[in-house]
């Protein structure tokens, strides 16, 4: 039984349920338990294809997901929702790119798989790339011959001699546009690498990821001015709802630099080698322009900041920002930790000081248990190759629509299936917005026709965490007089003990032997001391 269990746990989840509705019609019962109305129809034969008739390549893909319905990017057997991996091995297996044995399991150590970063739930991304070994047009050499320079391996298709000149665009199979086809409208190929390097990794050759987290201006519904309870008033530098955008900025630019981020991560206690410090080469508050849609009652005295508190808000409101950050790579969830930092320095509730204090782990070893911003609002915006001690793993691009342009803008080409898709939610944002100004403009509050009306609000502090609602806290307690969590040390004791260590350093003694002697069997005649793994993790939000 456990054995059958593992073997279920890299099912995809469709594969899942048509195994549960198969067993389910060969006992007689539907799913409700109760005999089916018809005998169930038989499966349509699949098309196959024979793998060794086919040359391979190894392409890279860059490709842009909507995250918000799906588990995170990586493939998770226990995951309760849906992953970017598995709808993605679900549309190569069906395009007959890889020729799995076992297609209903997600596995893709065969493939020469690698990508660029996890994204976490609800986390998106519009510049993540993967490495794939695919099927490819590219002829075979008949045996004997010498052996393609993409690695395809030899067959019995031509001769060398009867071989012409293959064209990576006239040739080739179509990677983008049979993928698109398949895979959800919220996960779209951007573009491939016909001339991806043999030794290519999408996650080693990487020097530098980019991110933004997205937010508006005012964070969250500011109250009218006559509901305000002035104990808050009085507590707060700024009106509830409302950022100080320079603040922000402020708080940002000390991020930028080679700091240890420890307390701007979550720890994950299974990596007792990681290394705390990163490069970061950029951090801003930058804004977007010409993206919102106007909400008119935010222009009115009642809803607006006090002209003292010096914040600019010309234009349309409301606004759209966004954090950005640039760097060779992230810890797990640090950028979501920085953004929840600059969030409370933006509502006035922290100073931009903080930063500087939580960088320097002497003063601070233990992060204080603060909430993280919400995932959702954080891309993974670009993927920057190659690393500058190996230039020749660059990769030249070719987005959809150079290789011929009715792949962008014919019938089903890659814009005329995205304006589809952003028509529908503009619809409803535009919907939303009008429904909002016809409520914000109905109602006189100042009337208080019950006699049991309240005159103000509850007197508690609401704060934002990059989620579409406020969170009230009642009175906010300061960063840095918050409750502590464990220093990293100390989670790594606890795994370790946990798993019959002494400490975390006995178990990093043991791993740096089992790792040794993976590699004397692998290559015996090459004695070489054991090196400490280094986990470099990529931001997921």
């Amino acid at each position: 039984m456990d054995s059958k269990r593992s073997m279920y746990q890299r099912w995809t989840r469709d594969a899942l349920i048509q195994r549960i509705q198969l067993l389910e019609a060969a006992s007689g019962l539907d799913a409700g338990g109760a005999p089916p109305e018809s005998p169930p129809q038989k499966k349509k034969a699949e098309r196959k294809i024979d793998p060794s008739k086919y040359s391979t390549r190894l392409v890279a893909f860059k490709l842009a997901y909507l995250g918000k319905r799906y588990g995170g990017f990586e493939f998770s057997a226990h995951g309760n929702l849906p992953s970017i991996e598995e709808e993605l091995w679900k549309a190569f297996v069906k395009a007959c790119l890889i020729s799995p044995e076992k297609p209903d399991e997600v596995n893709w150590d065969a493939w020469e798989y690698s990508k660029c970063g996890r994204t976490d739930r609800g986390v998106s991304a519009f510049g993540q790339v993967i490495v794939v070994r695919v099927r490819s047009n590219r002829p075979l050499l008949k045996k004997g011959k010498p052996m393609q320079e993409d690695g395809g391996e030899e067959g019995n298709e031509v001769s060398a001699e009867e071989q012409r000149e293959f064209n990576d665009f006239a040739d080739e199979l179509q990677y983008c546009k049979m993928l698109n086809r398949l895979l959800p409208p919220d996960i779209r190929i951007l573009a491939w690498c016909p001339t991806t390097p043999a030794d290519f990794s999408a996650r080693h050759d990487c020097r530098e990821r980019q991110y933004r987290y997205f937010f508006t201006q005012p964070a969250f519904y500011p109250a009218p001015q006559s509901m305000e309870n002035p104990q808050i008033a009085k507590t707060t530098k700024i009106k509830g709802g409302w950022l100080d955008i320079e603040a922000m900025r402020a708080a940002a630019k000390k991020f930028e630099g080679t700091h240890d981020f420890r307390n701007f991560c979550k720890i994950d206690p299974c990596k007792a080698n990681i290394n705390f410090e990163r490069k970061v080469f950029e951090s801003d508050i930058v804004e977007v322009e010409d993206s919102g849609t106007a909400l008119p009652f935010l222009d009115g005295d009642e809803f607006r900041p006090d002209p003292s508190s010096g914040l600019d808000l010309q234009g349309k409101l409301p606004k759209i920002y966004y954090l950005h950050v640039r760097g060779s790579a992230f810890l797990w969830h640090q950028i979501r930790c920085m953004a929840a930092v600059i969030f409370l320095v933006g509502q006035g509730l922290e100073d931009p000081s903080v930063v500087d204090r939580l960088l320097d782990i002497e003063a601070e070893p233990r992060r204080p248990n603060y909430v993280l911003a919400e995932e959702t609002p954080l891309v993974l915006w670009d993927c920057i190759f190659p690393r500058p001690d190996k230039p020749e793993n660059a990769l030249n691009w070719v987005y959809i629509g150079e290789d011929t342009p009715t792949s962008q803008h014919g019938v089903t080409g890659l814009a005329t299936i995205m304006w589809t898709y952003w028509r529908e939610k503009k619809m409803e944002e535009l919907l939303a917005s009008q429904l909002f100004n016809i409520i914000s403009s109905q109602a006189d509050t100042s009337l208080r026709k019950c006699p049991k009306a309240t005159t103000q609000l509850p007197a508690t502090t609401r704060t934002f965490e990059g989620g579409d609602k406020d969170r009230p806290v009642g009175k906010y307690q300061p960063l840095l007089q918050k409750p502590r969590l464990s220093t990293p040390e100390e989670f790594f004791d606890k795994e370790a003990r946990r798993k019959g260590y002494a400490n975390a350093a006995e178990k990093r003694e043991a791993d740096s032997r089992k790792i040794a002697e993976k590699r004397a069997q692998a290559a015996p005649e090459i004695c070489a001391p054991p090196i400490e793994e280094v986990a470099l993790e990529e931001a997921v939000g």
